[in-house]
């Protein structure tokens, strides 16, 4: 039997369904089976970032409502034989799945991979109510360093611990080390400190990463710090022991703080 990972955030925009898709891959080429299921029912992002967009033929709603087998429904990107998708429906409402139909699709889920990890949709409304259950393992909220992004994560945390779900961690994504060492931003750890949650890992921010999707490239096939950085999480989440990187809080050797580039203040427009 596999695990599941519930993979969630407060609000849209903070990388949630890229993390998720990267860390699946991640995962899958270390020689775990996964699945990643996109849950966001009416939006279906995953299948884009994960280069299959054009081979969907069933969903998860047609699982659920019997249209279909759950294997008709799973698809492989290219050249990932351990990896699969089970795709979001693009033109239903987040009513159309009911929870007990989830949870059984979870469970075969659980005995077909290794790893199952639900993108969930984002902020706390029925979307995302209706895919919480017992057979849930692991919670991960992904938060960037900012004090609305860590608010919105506060409210997801409070209704994981009221559907008694396990304990969340955090990642924290879009971390600028510039930014942290002039402090004008949020370290990973002191989000984690404000959250009181479990620091599984941090991504800093990474314009490769953004010009991969442009490019309709997988993000872990782009050599860059931003994919070094989910490659380690994705190896904590196998439950190895891989040391943070604390960008940002890290001491620089000489040299860095000799030419790093001066820091310009933010000033308010004079009217």
């Amino acid at each position: 039997m596999g695990r599941s990972w519930m993979i969630a955030s407060g609000k849209g925009g903070v990388g949630k369904s890229t993390i998720a898709a990267a860390l699946g891959t991640g995962l899958a080429r270390e020689g775990r089976r996964v699945c990643v299921v996109d849950a966001d029912i009416g939006l279906r992002d995953q299948d884009a970032i994960l280069g299959v967009e054009n081979r969907i033929v069933y969903d998860l709603v047609d699982v659920a409502n019997k249209e279909c087998l759950l294997n008709q429904a799973l698809i492989s990107p290219d050249g990932e034989e351990n990896l699969t998708l089970l795709p979001a429906a693009q033109f239903a409402r987040a009513k159309e799945l009911e929870p007990k139909a989830f949870r059984k699709i979870l469970r075969q889920l659980k005995e077909m991979n290794d790893e199952v990890l639900i993108d969930c949709p984002a902020g706390i409304e029925r979307s995302l109510r209706g895919l919480m259950n017992s057979d849930v393992d692991e919670t991960i909220v992904i938060c960037t360093p900012d004090d609305v992004c860590i608010r919105n994560a506060e409210r997801v945390c409070g209704l994981m611990e009221q559907k008694r779900l396990p304990r969340p961690q955090v990642i924290v994504n879009r971390l600028n080390p510039a930014l942290i060492e002039y402090g004008d931003m949020y370290a990973a750890q002191v989000v984690a400190q404000v959250l009181d949650l479990p620091l599984l890992g941090e991504v800093p921010e990474e314009p490769m990463i953004y010009r991969a999707l442009l490019a309709h490239m997988n993000v872990m096939d782009v050599a860059c710090e931003g994919r070094e950085a989910l490659v380690r999480i994705a190896r904590r989440m196998r439950g190895e022991s891989v040391p943070l990187p604390c960008y940002g809080t890290a001491a620089l050797p000489w040299y860095r703080r000799l030419f790093r580039p001066k820091h310009k203040e933010v000033k308010r427009i004079d009217c």
